[in-house]
């Protein structure tokens, strides 16, 4: 029987990838995954690429402060 595989993108952050055994990133690199989830990077920012960081919430953080912070014309 083969192991069932799901994935579930998160609104504005990573990819839940659940049921893999291993990840091939566009490179060619495979990375074996001992975990029943992981979470992919899709910001594309992440330190610890190809898996999500969090770094996505930082991000979004700031395009709020940012955009709060223009004054109208």
């Amino acid at each position: 029987m083969t192991a069932r595989v799901s994935a579930t993108p998160c609104p504005g952050g990573p990819l839940l990838l659940r049921g893999v055994e291993e990840v091939e990133t566009a490179d060619g690199t495979v990375h074996s995954v001992d975990r029943p989830v992981v979470a992919l990077c899709r910001c594309e920012r992440s330190q610890r690429l190809p898996w999500c960081d969090g770094t996505h919430r930082a991000l979004a953080r700031g395009a709020r402060r940012t955009a709060g912070d223009v004054a109208p014309a």
